[in-house]
């Protein structure tokens, strides 16, 4: 089985995406499944059931999707094998721009749209950077100047990524996509013992804990302030 995990901002298009690849690979007969992972709702799923494709979801509720990610990873490893699957996709909840989801040696995919703005592909940190196929989605709404311009900056970021341009809509790239995902050789057992490829956001300060009032007296852990630069007025 091969495992591939894709992420990226919220609303960027990663479903519209992944279902448009799956159609490219049900051609060639490879049985795909998605795991989907969420914060407090999702009806996603019922998207995968309706396109034939065995499906499970996860909320990770109050605690960070990552964080619930890495927990839970190995299980839906063993979901999947247990599935007979190919091809075992899992689909992010639309992550912070810190967050770092992907595990080394598994192929990874950041979906990012055109409508996010120009500077965004700086702001997004390992979820990005460390990607290996960068895809650009709702290209079809803004310039061709606008779209190089935008995967120029991607590029600068990540320039070991592959970069490609999909419509969500008509499933034009999705194909090319579908190639690189799946690779007869590869089989992914468990992923027990590997790694991640970035560490975690890290946190555990009393907010963490379940603490809701504010001010000095009631923080401690973990603890970041801002420097406003009068420290010393």
């Amino acid at each position: 089985m091969n495992l591939v995990t894709v992420s990226g901002p919220p609303s960027s298009g990663k479903t519209s995406v992944i279902l448009k690849v799956i159609e490219a690979l049900k051609e060639r007969n490879i049985a795909v499944g998605v795991v989907k992972f969420d914060c407090l709702h999702t009806d996603d799923d019922l998207l995968y059931e309706k396109a034939g494709v065995p499906v499970r979801k996860g909320l990770s509720g109050s605690l960070c999707p990552d964080h619930y990610f890495v927990s839970n990873i190995e299980e839906v490893v063993q979901w999947g094998r247990k599935e007979k699957l190919d091809l075992l996709i899992t689909e992010s909840a639309g992550l912070c721009n810190r967050c770092s989801p992907y595990i080394r040696n598994i192929k990874s995919v950041c979906v990012i749209d055109n409508l996010s703005g120009i500077n965004t592909p700086k702001k997004i940190g390992p979820m990005l950077k460390s990607a290996d196929i960068v895809v650009i989605t709702k290209g079809d709404i803004v310039s061709q100047a606008e779209r190089e311009v935008f995967a120029s900056r991607v590029n600068s970021v990540n320039p070991k990524a592959i970069i490609l341009h999909i419509n969500g809509l008509t499933g034009q790239g999705a194909f090319e996509l579908s190639t690189l995902l799946y690779d007869e050789e590869e089989d992914i057992e468990t992923v027990q013992g590997k790694t991640l490829r970035f560490p975690m956001p890290s946190a555990l300060c009393s907010y963490c804990l379940g603490e809701t009032r504010i001010g000095e007296d009631y923080q401690m852990g973990n603890v970041r302030k801002i420097k406003l630069g009068d420290e010393d007025e």
